[in-house]
């Protein structure tokens, strides 16, 4: 089999949020989090699970960041918690929370490890909850405040910026199905929380200009490509309608200034007329330095005439496939897909993969080592599919593997593993995984 060799400037990362790292949940000064009291409410999470030590980060960071650098990771893509900044959401600053990420972040520096920063992961400040949250304009106003703070003290010497993480799993998950924090069901506050979320990120770009922060700045949403079940003509315009519902509701108001005609159609037959200000859209369009993505696996979508929504997930299918243990299917090629969808109808940006990676049940052999050639062999494949896009002309310029270590799955609990270095919850202890030695391989020949 021939190497494979990546561009000589391709960024070589992993990621992690503060929610499923940091721990210290209430020391320091910082304030509640939407996911402090979603995690603290019985039943919204396996096994009782939460966060508040998670990994332990906050005091461990030092450890973490020598394991950074023994992989080789050229950058670390993290996320700043908003309520150990300012504890109420607004108003106050917490000193000794921005300390925390001054420290991290030079430290990132000192050992030669590019910090890229994402600026909202999902823990939004519960005293902004209570006010409404993100269905409430006033938060987009909050965020701005928030970022401009980090920029102030971030702002010279971090050179990659990510406003928000996967807008849709906040709209989605957490306002119209419920099963992650705020834990709302309600399909128009979750179409009016994922405009304004769009928005927020608009105002803080136009703000990230205004105050000529010499670097990157972009946002990350998940995206899959959406297959159809078959050739038949319903089956294609079913995956067309559910990728316009799924994707290019976050793209098109980014690249394009406007949302996909067929999904504003299919929210008023809903019983849902949605109209934005063209101020707004002026705002979430303007021009970003890259669009980064988080992509795990593929959708394969049929015609359902009995699903209220027209259509639904193929399940009869699935079986065909390889899963991981979030039960996706494993499916290389739809990032290959995905990555030339992107390249062709958004006028080449640039992107970034700021999220690939499996969960999969860890062995640790009699040696102590944790052999995990499932995760090895998906990781290989999903580059092999990258680097294929990228001889293809596609302007892809990093990839960020998820996780850089095993931690808190949101409503999973520390049920599923995704780290390329195993925790032992009880103990603490860190120990590289053979992927995450197969990873530092991978960096230090920039490719396979």
């Amino acid at each position: 089999m021939s190497k494979i060799n990546f561009p000589k400037d391709f960024i070589w990362g992993s990621a992690t949020a503060a929610y499923q790292i940091e721990g210290a949940y209430n020391e320091d000064g910082k304030g509640e989090s939407i996911w402090d009291r979603f995690s603290h409410t019985p039943g919204n999470i396996e096994n009782g699970h939460n966060g508040d030590i998670a990994c332990d980060h906050y005091h461990r960071y030092e450890e973490d960041i020598k394991i950074m650098k023994e992989i080789g990771l050229k950058s670390y893509r993290f996320s700043i918690s908003w309520p150990r900044i300012f504890p109420e959401g607004t108003g106050q600053l917490n000193q000794k929370g921005l300390d925390f990420y001054k420290r991290l972040t030079n430290m990132l520096l000192e050992n030669g490890i590019m910090p890229a920063i994402t600026l909202y992961h999902w823990d939004l400040p519960q005293k902004l909850q209570d006010k409404g949250g993100w269905k409430n304009r006033d938060t987009t106003d909050y965020f701005t405040e928030y970022c401009e703070a980090i920029f102030k003290s971030l702002g010279d010497i971090v050179p990659m910026w990510i406003t928000h993480n996967e807008p849709r799993v906040v709209a989605l998950l957490g306002h119209f199905l419920g099963i992650h924090a705020p834990g709302i069901k309600d399909l128009r506050t979750s179409l009016e929380v994922s405009h304004n979320i769009l928005l927020s990120h608009g105002k803080t770009v136009k703000l990230f200009r205004e105050m000529n922060i010499d670097a990157q700045i972009g946002i990350a949403l998940n995206l899959s490509h959406h297959y159809p079940v078959s050739e038949k003509p319903e089956d294609i315009a079913a995956a067309e309608l559910s990728f316009s519902i799924a994707g290019r509701w976050y793209l098109d108001p980014l690249f394009k200034g406007c949302y996909p005609e067929d999904a504003l159609e299919y929210y008023k037959k809903k019983g849902i007329e949605l109209s934005f200000p063209q101020d707004d859209l002026k705002l979430i369009s303007q021009p970003i330095d890259f669009l980064a993505f988080n992509n795990y696996s593929s959708d394969i979508i049929q015609y359902d005439p009995s699903d209220e929504s027209g259509f639904s997930f193929a399940e009869s299918i699935l079986d065909k496939f390889e899963k991981t243990d979030m039960g996706w299917i494993i499916y290389p090629e739809g990032l290959y897909d995905l990555l030339m969808l992107l390249d062709r109808d958004y006028g080449k940006p640039n992107l970034i993969i700021s999220e690939n990676g499996a969960a999969f049940k860890d062995e640790i052999s009699s040696s102590g080592r944790i052999e995990d050639t499932k995760r090895i062999q998906y990781l290989k494949s999903y580059l092999t599919q990258a680097h294929r896009a990228i001889q293809d002309g596609v302007n892809l310029k990093g990839y960020y593997l998820w996780s850089l270590m095993d931690n808190f799955e949101w409503s999973f609990g520390y049920n599923k593993r995704f780290g390329i270095v195993h925790v032992n919850f009880e103990t603490q202890e860190r120990k590289i995984k053979d992927s995450g030695y197969w990873y530092k391989e991978v960096i230090k020949n920039n490719g396979f």
